[in-house]
């Protein structure tokens, strides 16, 4: 694994799926009888709600905050903090703050998943 993610989305029912290994073949990873999209990570929150993870360094850990709205129908599903061959994933529902934190590792790339948005992605300094 590397400190990239690759996620797909079925464009029909929604299910998403985090890639270990994608498939060389010609048919690609299906759902629903039809080829998964690839989702390609925002970095630029131009929407009016925030979506673009920010951070804070303290003491050897990394801290994360998404802020943005935690409604039953708008919400961040996740925040995964990616580095070297690990990934630290914390999930939320409607209701919970997005928040999430693991040890400071320079050159780490932080995701977020909007369920209505889908993928935003920040790089650590």
């Amino acid at each position: 694994m590397s400190k990239d993610l690759k996620i797909k989305k079925c464009k029909n029912c929604g299910a998403i799926v985090k890639i270990i290994k994608d498939c060389n073949c010609s048919c690609g990873i299906q759902c629903c009888g039809e080829e998964m999209k690839t989702l390609l990570a925002n970095s630029v929150d131009a929407a009016k709600e925030k979506h673009v993870p920010t951070y804070e360094v303290k003491d050897g850990k990394i801290f994360v905050k998404v802020n943005h709205v935690m409604e039953e129908d708008h919400y961040i599903e996740w925040i995964s903090i990616c580095y070297d061959d690990r990934e630290v994933t914390t999930y939320f529902k409607p209701g919970d703050e997005p928040v999430a934190h693991c040890k400071y590792v320079p050159g780490s790339t932080i995701y977020a998943f909007c369920n209505k948005h889908e993928l935003w992605k920040v790089d650590v300094q």
